[in-house]
């Protein structure tokens, strides 16, 4: 009977058990469910008025099943076929690429020496470098604009409205960020296995070569993701040291509006194309984000 007792009392707990694992894994799952539409519902906002016409926008709203059926084209044509948009787009792809890949580069290096070498002042240097990043870029607009368009002159050029120009400025903001990212991953990288590549007779660049780089590229992918991103949204500085030729797509978003009104579909309509090439970086590396923000961050 005391057997019988005991075991009726473990399967009573262990049901209240599974029944507070099971009540937390909705709620949880209600959760995660939740955050996922609020974080999709303004990307179906912006497709669903990227796909109207101006009258239709101000109208009674048509969420009947044609709803592809009528989607008004020109909000998509119009701004890349006719416009300049597409130039626009170009200019943000060169900016954005040319940038990932040289604070990529320059942030590996750099991170790479202040890990491994017993640099004078490495440790300063590191904090020299994050105290460029804690600046906002507000603070840096008279000065750079005369910087680029008085004091870099050569002649007739300026690196004001010029692609090379916003490539550099953003290397300037995104480098520490970089610097600082790839400096935990690289110092969690055991040195011993620097070591045993010398004994084995390989000199620094086969050992940055084969070692380093395969190893911190998980963070690399990161890194440059991020890169991308920083340079491929940043508004402020493109639209005050720009003005014709190497104007990017947030800067010619802000042209649809207007003092006689704004053209809410077809900046809804650029937007949105305006976040493909992102996405296809987004998709190319996503496999090494979470391996990437994590690595390093315990060291054994």
């Amino acid at each position: 009977m005391l057997f019988v007792g005991s075991y009726i009392a473990s399967w009573l707990q262990e049901g209240k058990m599974k029944t507070k694992k099971t009540f937390a894994k909705i709620g949880t799952t209600f959760l995660w469910s939740l955050l996922t539409i609020i974080t999709l519902f303004p990307i179906y906002w912006m497709i669903l008025v990227s796909t109207r016409t101006p009258v239709e926008l101000f109208g009674k709203p048509d969420l009947s099943p044609t709803f592809f059926e009528k989607v008004h084209w020109k909000n998509f044509t119009k701004p890349f076929i006719d416009g300049i948009y597409s130039d626009y787009l170009f200019n943000s792809i060169i900016v954005a690429t040319s940038n990932a890949a040289l604070v990529t580069v320059l942030a590996l290096m750099a991170t790479y020496a202040l890990s491994r070498f017993k640099l004078p002042g490495s440790e300063s240097i590191f904090f020299w470098t994050m105290t460029n990043r804690m600046a906002p870029p507000a603070a840096f607009l008279l000065p750079l604009f005369l910087l680029f368009s008085t004091v870099f002159k050569f002649g007739d050029f300026t690196l004001f409205d010029t692609k090379i120009g916003l490539i550099l400025l953003y290397c300037v903001f995104n480098l520490p960020f970089a610097i600082w990212l790839l400096k935990g991953i690289i110092d969690g990288i055991p040195r011993e296995l620097d070591e045993a590549m010398i004994v084995d007779g390989a000199n620094l660049f086969t050992i940055f070569r084969k070692l380093i780089i395969p190893l911190a590229a998980p963070g690399i992918a990161v890194t440059s993701l991020l890169s991308f991103l920083f340079a491929w949204n940043e508004y402020l500085l493109a639209s005050t040291l720009t003005s014709v030729y190497a104007r990017t797509i947030p800067t010619g978003l802000s042209e649809f509006v207007t003092t006689t009104g704004t053209n809410w579909g077809t900046m809804a309509a650029v937007a949105l194309v305006s976040m493909l090439p992102a996405l296809l970086f987004l998709f190319a590396v996503q496999k090494h984000i979470v391996a990437g923000l994590t690595f390093g961050a315990v060291k054994g």
